[in-house]
């Protein structure tokens, strides 16, 4: 009988929107770099508040400050990882927040190599990844129990 692997993973990410621009990280995925909003995995340990500020930091150079929780993006189902099935659960955690200082850089080294901002109108037309869209619509919609839709 073959075990079922399953693998959680929550993550933060930030829904940063100025003047009609929003910020982007640009993530190096198995297949292809794809845009995404800034953040990442939660630390053990840590809190997803102080995680979405690091992660902020690390990806784009900017200091953070969370504004709200947005909501919340549950998302379960099978997953291929390096030839292994995995049942995979993953919870985005989103917050809107703000840059309060810091320059735009580049991470080194890590999941993403760019970052930059876009005007809100070219968002469909980039080559990003749902959570992008999920939080763009939690961000004009507000959702009073912080969910838009649950995908299994």
């Amino acid at each position: 009988m073959t075990e079922i692997i399953r693998k959680l993973r929550v993550a933060a990410y930030a829904v940063i929107v100025r003047d009609d621009e929003i910020l982007l990280s640009r993530w190096l995925g198995p297949e292809r770099p794809m845009w995404i909003l800034p953040g990442g995995g939660v630390d053990h340990g840590e809190d997803p508040y102080d995680a979405v500020i690091r992660e902020v930091f690390e990806e784009t150079g900017y200091k953070a400050e969370v504004r709200r929780l947005l909501g919340i993006q549950n998302v379960h189902g099978p997953l291929n990882q390096d030839g292994v099935d995995v049942d995979y659960h993953r919870i985005r955690i989103l917050y809107e927040a703000e840059v309060v200082g810091g320059e735009l850089t580049f991470e080194v080294g890590g999941s993403t190599d760019r970052a930059g901002w876009f005007p809100l109108s070219e968002v469909p037309a980039l080559d990003h990844v749902e959570s992008v869209d999920i939080g763009l619509e939690m961000f004009r919609k507000r959702p009073e129990d912080g969910r838009i839709a649950r995908f299994t």
